[in-house]
């Protein structure tokens, strides 16, 4: 197949996927739809199919539209904020993936970005408009350090990257539990949580509608650019994407496979750490995560939904904030469980990781593109006249 048709392929076979976990999703929402005590059969279904009507609205069209069918600005603006994090997740796997590295690392690297961000903030003694910047590269090389952890394991010792960076996301939790617990908590609070911040290291919001979205978000949308240049269009990103089509291959032309594997998960950790702080100064003012925040894992669907490729992360992102809004506002108003959001990317992510998912549709295009080409040229004349 050529460039045009891969990507109408991988479109279809996308779309494919999500009307799947939608169907699915519907399927589920009937089955636990509570009908009426003591109602007739046909009364019961038709209760069931007006609960899961209602709540499939709260789930497609709730998230952008009131019931008055009016644009919800703060709805959209509560999406686009939590699309920070999963954004800069999402490229972080799509670099790591990129190099065949399957790091799950970018998890732990939110919550130690976040952790090592919110220190800044509170002890560095730093002007207003320099201290965020300065907590946000301090994050991010933090979580670039820890990633050379699974890094140089694989690439020198050929130790599996997915074990280990799986374990070290509850290392890092623990860690930062034990330090924030023992030595850096706030007392005189009722709940476990830091200092508050400097008010200087807020990132300030980009819309004050109480949604915090802040100008982290445009700070995504650049890195997406950054990334997406720098995997196709520098020999660095090459490189990386030539160790994940085939390592061997790479190793015999002379490239530095195991410098690249560690460049590869390095990156993915920096970019990890930058998601976690900027979540962190645009939308708290104390740390107090007492768990893995989950951005890692949605990162982890995106990039798949991106086909690794960053330019595709931000829609990729706003697909799953958008359902993730939507499955909370069917929680509240329709009494569906919003775990729902779980099996919704667990059912695309398997079915974008089921090679032979629609395989046999893409044989037909292979086909079908080879026979044009073929005929074509069998019958220069014929094509050049057309």
């Amino acid at each position: 197949m050529n460039k045009r048709q891969s990507i109408l392929f991988s479109l279809i076979r996308g779309g494919a996927a999500i009307l799947i976990a939608l169907l699915v999703t519907t399927l589920l929402i009937f089955i636990s739809a509570d009908a009426p005590d003591g109602a007739a059969f046909g009364a019961a279904v038709s209760a069931k199919l007006s609960l899961t009507g209602g709540a499939l609205r709260q789930l497609l069209i709730g998230p952008a539209f009131r019931a008055n069918g009016s644009i919800s600005v703060k709805n959209l603006s509560d999406i686009l904020a939590s699309m920070i994090p999963i954004i800069f997740t999402g490229l972080a796997t799509c670099v790591m993936f990129s190099a065949n590295q399957f790091n799950l690392g970018a998890e732990g690297g939110v919550m130690l970005g976040a952790f090592t961000g919110a220190l800044a903030a509170i002890y560095l003694d730093l002007p207003a408009g320099l201290l965020p910047v300065v907590c946000v590269l301090i994050a991010a090389a933090s979580v670039g350090v820890m990633m050379l952890i699974p890094a140089v394991l694989k690439a020198k010792l050929g130790v599996s990257e997915m074990v280990n960076s799986l374990m070290l996301n509850y290392v890092v939790m623990y860690l930062i539990k034990y330090l924030l617990n023992t030595y850096l908590a706030d007392k005189s609070k009722g709940q476990i949580q830091s200092y508050p911040f400097q008010a200087g290291a807020a990132i300030p919001q980009l819309v004050d509608n109480g949604s915090k979205l802040s100008w982290g978000f445009v700070v995504a949308l650049a890195f997406v650019v950054i990334t997406a240049l720098f995997m196709y269009r520098t020999r660095w990103g090459y490189a990386i994407r030539m160790i994940g089509i085939n390592q061997d291959f790479a190793m015999y032309s002379g490239m530095k496979v195991g410098g690249i594997v560690i460049l590869s998960q390095v990156l993915g950790g920096v970019l990890a750490g930058m998601g976690g702080s900027i979540e962190m100064l645009g939308r708290y003012t104390t740390f107090s995560w007492g768990a893995l925040p989950g951005y890692g894992w949605t990162g982890i669907t995106v990039a798949i939904l991106a086909g690794n490729n960053p330019a595709f992360v931000p829609l990729a992102a706003f697909f799953m904030a958008y359902l993730n809004k939507g499955c909370n506002l069917m929680s509240t108003y329709s009494g569906v469980p919003a775990q729902l959001i779980d099996i919704i990317q667990a059912l695309i992510f398997l079915f974008f990781a089921a090679e032979q998912f629609l395989s046999r549709y893409r044989q037909k295009l292979v086909v079908r593109n080879t026979q044009a080409e073929l005929a074509a040229k069998a019958n220069p004349a014929e094509g050049s006249v057309k």
